[in-house]
């Protein structure tokens, strides 16, 4: 069976930012990376690299930085009011310090990670850049598994993000009040 769309692809890989540099990420045959291909789950030009593959094949491939998670944006570097970080009228300085990755929501209810770079007294700087935007990316590794997806798995990863999924929020209003 070759990697298609709609089939659960398991691999292993060894990704770095730069060919004779640090090894970044590591999937390994006990927690490899597994990933309904085409359902918008893992970088487009990346499924591609592997499409038609099969177990065992193995592959060797870069991903420049516009194929991956593109340039840092200093549109995504925002001032967010402090208070919106407090609980109960309290601000956690250990969760939300410089350096830690706060999970955050947008307006629309897509989740994303931002680095928290500075507090002050009244705001928060945070970067909401993927951390490897402005890389090109190098991966190597082997096709371990290939499959039909079950019923359970399509659903799952078709499933709409967001809103209530009521499945007519794209008409900007499906009545449920979950402000789509």
């Amino acid at each position: 069976m070759t990697i298609s769309k709609d089939k659960v692809v398991s691999v292993i890989y060894e990704l770095k930012t730069d060919l004779s540099g640090e090894i970044i990420e590591k999937a390994v045959a006990e927690t490899p990376l597994t990933y309904l291909c085409g359902a918008g789950q893992m970088l487009e030009k990346f499924e591609e690299k592997l499409m038609g593959l099969k177990v065992g094949d193995s592959f060797d491939f870069k991903l420049e930085t516009e194929e991956a998670y593109g340039e840092a944006s200093e549109e995504a570097v925002i001032d967010l009011p402090k208070n919106i970080f407090e609980v109960n009228g309290e601000f956690d300085s250990e969760v939300i310090a410089e350096g830690n990755v706060v999970p955050m929501q947008d307006n629309s209810g897509r989740r994303m990670n931002g680095i928290v770079l500075e507090v002050t007294d009244a705001t928060v700087k945070m970067d909401f850049n993927h951390p490897l935007a402005g890389d090109a990316l190098f991966f190597k590794g082997e096709v371990i598994e290939v499959r039909d997806a079950s019923e359970e798995e399509m659903k799952e990863a078709y499933a709409p993000q967001g809103g209530c999924d009521s499945g007519s929020c794209e008409s900007g209003g499906c009545g449920s009040g979950c402000g789509c």
